[in-house]
Parts: structure tokens; sequence; C-alpha cells
């Protein structure tokens, strides 16, 4: 089954190892993705700290030089293009880009990325920036999952909203603090995305969503991707935590809600789900556990297709 994945660190970390994007090492590459059966790979331009503005730039370049020569992929403009990838047997590139951090404050940075082509964002990652606070709450330079962050965007991140809003950008709330949340809900006249998120109510730590966030995102029209990490995961088998994570969201928010976001390269592999190309084994165990067909290919592209012609067109 095809399946779009919402959601990998690929771009960033091949950029880092000064590899292109077919020989790169990591959990995901071109290779792997055509082997697995991914119809559209969400990259995400991810950069934090004192070099953020450069780094962004230099990974901004990388990703536009890959998608260039490589006959494999085609960069993303508009949903007429995730059509076109497919009927050419290629994988649609979406650019997406995750912390605000490096724009600095600067909400005409916004428009840019739109001209760059970027079609989803969240503004914040594990630290608070100028726009928002994140989930985590660290204590000492280890985060407590137990506490959830209630502050909620700064006036420069509502404003940040409408701005996404006004250039068809996707806001994505994955590492956004349960105010942040609650202010994007309220603020966007479009519906939002979990990119990479699960269920806090099946795995108790406060990257995980609660009962609450899933049906008002859910009831907005949003998508949650379920997230691969083994910290956000939980129980002793991935496969069986996973499908309980996506039984939650459905129970909850309905079928319409589920999306996948591996947040590949940006986590560790393990074997359960050692790259992209271990996808196609966990769709096959949601479908033996009773997900039904339409359920499934609503979960690995469907709703996602929905929000994306919603939002971007």
């Amino acid at each position: 089954m095809k399946f779009v994945d919402l959601h990998c660190d690929s771009v960033t970390v091949s950029c880092n190892a000064d590899s292109d994007f077919t020989a790169f090492k990591g959990q995901v590459n071109i290779g792997k993705l055509k082997s697995s059966g991914c119809a559209a790979q969400c990259f995400a331009l991810f950069t934090q700290g004192e070099n953020a503005a450069a780094d962004f730039e230099r990974f901004a370049a990388y990703y536009n030089a890959q998608t260039a020569v490589n006959p494999d992929i085609l960069p993303v403009e508009r949903f007429s293009d995730i059509e076109k990838a497919e009927k050419e047997g290629r994988i649609a590139a979406i650019l997406t880009v995750e912390n605000f951090g490096f724009l600095k404050g600067d909400i005409s940075g916004i428009k840019r990325l739109a001209a760059l082509g970027v079609k989803m964002a969240s503004p914040v990652w594990n630290f608070a920036n100028d726009f928002a606070y994140p989930n985590l709450i660290f204590k000492g330079n280890m985060p407590d999952f137990s506490a959830r962050e209630m502050r909620g965007l700064t006036d420069l991140g509502k404003a940040a909203v409408e701005e996404l809003n006004a250039n068809r950008i996707i806001i994505d709330v994955s590492h956004l603090s349960d105010g942040g949340v609650e202010d994007a809900l309220a603020l966007s006249k479009v519906p939002i995305i979990a990119s990479h998120s699960n269920c806090a109510a099946v795995c108790n730590v406060s990257r995980n969503l609660t009962d609450g966030q899933i049906k008002k995102i859910a009831d907005k029209g949003g998508v949650i991707g379920l997230n691969f990490c083994r910290d956000f995961v939980g129980g002793e088998s991935a496969f069986e935590a996973l499908y309980q994570h996506l039984k939650h969201l459905i129970n909850i928010g309905g079928e319409d809600v589920t999306a996948l976001g591996s947040d590949f390269d940006g986590i560790p592999p393990y074997d359960e789900i050692y790259d992209c190309t271990f996808v196609q084994s966990l769709l096959r165990y949601f479908a033996d556990r009773g997900i039904s067909e339409k359920q499934l290919e609503k979960l690995a592209w469907l709703n996602f297709h929905r929000v994306f012609k919603e939002v971007v067109g």
C-alpha cells in the first residue's frame, strides 16, 4: 500500500554528513523510499542554536540541489504535483520546517518560506523561542515527561498563525505546548496537523497529545501522524504499541484524524522499525489486528491528501 510520511529529519542529517541523498546511509534515502512504497515524503529542515539561520540556508540549498538532480523526486508545490508524482512513479517531496527560532522574531520570513516552497511548519522544537513554548519542560538537562507546558503562543506566535494561513502553509503542532496547541486551534482558519505525535493516554509523556487535543484537532479537520520513536510509543512491542495508539486515535478522534509521521533520522533505529522499508510490515500488522482496508488507506495517505489539498491547494 502506498503511504505518505509526514515527518523525517533526513535532509538535515544527510546534509550534515556531506552525503548525496542516494548514497545517504540513514533511515530514509531515495532507494529505500522507492522500495518502501512511499508515495510522498515530508522533509523537515530542522535548525536549532546560534548558527540556525546559516544552517537553514545551507539545508534549503542542499534540498534544492538534491531534488533538482534526482529524477526519482518531484518537489511539490500544489496537490496536483502529488498526483503527478504518483502517475510518473516518482516520490513526491514535500518541504517542511521544524522550529522558527532561525527567523529571530521576523514574521516577514514566513513569506520567504512560502516562496521557497515550504508547505508545513512547526513554530518551535524543544526550547522556547520568540514565537512559542515547547511541550517539553526540562529539569536540568533532562526533560520532565510528566510535566505539561500551559503557556501559549507569544504575540509573535499568534501573528505567525495568521501569516501561515495567509501563505497556505500547514501549521504543525507536534512540538508545541498545550497552551500553544489551544491557541493554534482557536486562531487557525484551516485544519492543523500534528506531524509526529502519539497519544498520552497510551504512553503518558508530555510529547504526546491529550484526548482533548486529539478531539479538537479532529474536529477542526486535521490529522495526527503516528511517531515511531520508542520514547513516545511505549510498550514492549513497537508494532503492538503503535496499534494501540492508532486504535485510541480512532476511538477519540475518528478514522479521519490518523496519519503516519515516522520521525526517521530524528530517532534511533531499532529492530522492529529500523527504517522506512519496515512501514509495509507495520501496515500489514495493523490489518492483521483488524484495521480495515479503508481505515488503512486513510491512515496511509487519504487523510493527509485531504488536508493538504484544503490548506495548500
